[in-house]
C-alpha cells in the first residue's frame, strides 16, 4: 500500500492533465507496488477528439499495458459536438477486456453530462472520474451529487479535481461517494548544483526544469485517514 492509497492511476505529464505512461514506468511501478495500477490511455494532451492514427496508438498502448500487468485502464473519447464517442469507446473497451475501465475527465467536457453518464453505463464502464464539469470537484459538487443519485449504483461516480485535505470531507459528505481521486502532489526541488536558467526544455509557459511535481506520501496518508474516518 502507498500511504493507504487503494489504487493508482498511472500517467505521465500531469501538466497536460495526464497522458499514457511509458511501458518502462509501468514495469518498474509494478515491481514496487501491490495495489491495482490503472493505466491512462491518452496519446496527447488537448481535446478528446481523436484521429484514426491516434486511435491506432491508443489500441496499441492498451495491448501493451495489458501485456505488462496493468490491472485496469483509464480513457475517454468525445465526438466533435461534445458527446461520448460510443463507437470508438466500444472498440477500445473490446481491446481492453477483461480489464475494468474508468472513463476519465473527458467527461467534464461533455455537452449533456446526465445523458453522457447513461451512455457510459450502457457501454459498460466501471466508473467515471469527474469534477462535476467545473474547475474543481468542490465547485462541481452539485452536479456530482446529481450524477450519484442518477447512477443508483450502476456506475461508480468518482470525484476528482482539486481535492485536498481542506475540502475532502465536504466533497464526501456533499456527494455521498465511496471513492475519490487526487494527485496529492507537492513540489520537489532539483538537486542540481549547476543551473542554466536561460534554457527551457518545453514551452515558454512550462515550469522550471529544476523542480518537479511529485506525489506527497504525507498528503496521501492524511487524505486516506480522513476518508476512513468518514466512510
Amino acid at each position: 500500500m502507498v500511504a493507504g492509497a487503494g489504487r493508482i492511476e498511472l500517467c505521465a505529464s500531469l501538466l497536460e492533465g495526464g497522458i499514457t505512461p511509458s511501458v518502462g514506468l509501468l514495469q518498474v511501478v509494478k515491481q514496487y507496488l501491490q495495489i491495482p495500477i490503472f493505466v491512462m490511455i491518452r496519446p496527447r494532451g488537448g481535446d478528446f477528439l481523436y484521429s484514426d492514427r491516434e486511435v491506432e496508438v491508443m489500441k496499441a498502448d492498451i495491448r501493451l499495458a495489458k501485456i505488462h500487468g496493468a490491472d485496469g485502464l483509464v480513457f475517454g473519447a468525445l465526438t466533435e459536438d461534445g458527446r461520448i464517442d460510443a463507437e470508438l469507446c466500444m472498440e477500445l473497451l473490446a481491446v481492453s477486456r477483461p480489464l475494468p475501465v474508468t472513463f476519465h475527465r473527458a467527461f467534464d467536457m461533455v455537452y449533456d453530462p446526465l445523458l453522457a453518464m447513461e451512455t457510459l453505463i450502457s457501454l459498460g464502464f466501471e466508473r467515471v472520474l469527474t469534477s462535476g464539469c467545473d474547475t474543481s470537484a468542490l465547485e462541481g459538487l452539485p452536479l456530482i451529487k446529481r450524477l450519484v443519485e442518477q447512477a443508483k449504483g450502476r456506475i461508480i461516480v468518482m470525484p476528482g479535481g482539486g481535492i485536498t485535505e481542506r475540502n475532502l470531507q465536504r466533497i464526501l459528505e456533499g456527494a455521498a461517494v465511496q471513492e475519490f481521486h487526487c494527485s496529492a502532489r507537492s513540489t520537489k526541488d532539483s538537486t542540481m548544483k549547476y543551473r542554466n536558467n536561460s534554457v527551457c526544455m518545453g514551452a515558454t509557459l512550462s515550469t522550471s526544469e529544476y523542480s518537479t511535481k511529485v506525489t506527497d506520501v504525507a498528503k496521501v496518508r492524511t487524505l486516506n485517514a480522513m476518508a476512513k474516518n468518514f466512510l
